[in-house]
């Protein structure tokens, strides 16, 4: 951890994982959603790794959930979204997936949020669009949004960049994180894109995790006691014009937890053990 001007500031992956700084994002988990990508399941398991890694430490969950507006709602965004994930070529043949208490809209079952949880419906692909969100992270003290959920290239990469340009540190899970269109995007390839283009850019930082990285840094992680005088410092700037090949493969793959032998962390360690995490 820095120490500057009254700052503090997170350096590694197991001090920014402070319960009290970060929370955990779990993204459009819906039942409609999961069924709609082939490795859905392997995702659900995945996300449920992670969350209950975060329950055990006390981290705070938040969820989000997709939601379809009734057609007579349905502006002339929602109407081409529609079309387009339909594959409908006049608007009137679009049917709203996801509206309110239908089963498509619930999370999906293994995952289902406790009295606990924060769950936030939103129309927009960044969950801080449009929803109380920031107010609430900023509210608690939030330093780190560490996120899991579907789709990566739908809206987990969105919220990844609107989350440096609102001062906050994204924390991409990578083996946590499905695509809808897997044979054109891997996810590593674009948390790779994603993390050039804040060093390009210089807004700040992105940590790309797998699940068994994010659980041993939990594991690690003392419980701090929070100080008043505590506060942030990031660097946000502008999202820049999406990038229409951030889906070809990247140069670098994401960061990696590994333990003091060079092998991954066990998601099942019980002890901390040493951490490296490879340059951004």
């Amino acid at each position: 951890m820095k120490h500057f001007q009254g700052l503090n500031i997170p350096t590694t992956l197991d001090e920014l994982c402070d319960p009290e700084r970060t929370v955990l994002l779990v993204y459009d988990m819906q039942a409609g959603i999961c069924s709609q990508i082939a490795d859905g399941k392997a995702i659900v398991e995945q996300v449920a790794k992670v969350v209950a890694a975060a329950r055990s430490r006390g981290m705070r969950i938040v969820f989000t959930r997709h939601l379809s507006l009734p057609k007579t709602w349905m502006g002339v965004v929602q109407l081409r979204m529609a079309m387009s994930w339909q594959k409908k070529a006049e608007p009137h043949e679009v049917t709203p997936w996801f509206l309110r208490d239908t089963p498509a809209f619930q999370i999906t079952p293994e995952l289902a949020p406790q009295p606990e949880d924060a769950v936030f419906d939103k129309l927009a692909m960044s969950a801080f669009e449009g929803t109380p969100l920031t107010t609430a992270l900023s509210d608690c003290g939030i330093v780190g949004i560490a996120i899991a959920g579907i789709a990566m290239e739908i809206g987990i990469e969105p919220t990844a960049r609107h989350a440096v340009d609102l001062g906050f540190i994204p924390i991409v899970i990578a083996d946590a994180c499905g695509a809808g269109h897997k044979g054109r995007c891997r996810p590593l390839d674009r948390i790779a894109a994603l993390r050039r283009r804040c060093r390009h850019h210089r807004c700040g930082d992105l940590r790309a995790q797998d699940a068994a990285g994010l659980g041993i840094a939990l594991l690690a992680t003392r419980p701090a006691r929070i100080r008043m005088e505590e506060t942030r410092s990031l660097s946000p700037c502008g999202t820049p014009r999406e990038e229409r090949e951030t889906h070809r493969q990247a140069g670098s793959g994401a960061a990696v937890c590994r333990d003091g032998n060079g092998g991954k962390a066990s998601a099942t360690a019980t002890a901390a053990r040493p951490i490296s995490i490879e340059p951004m």
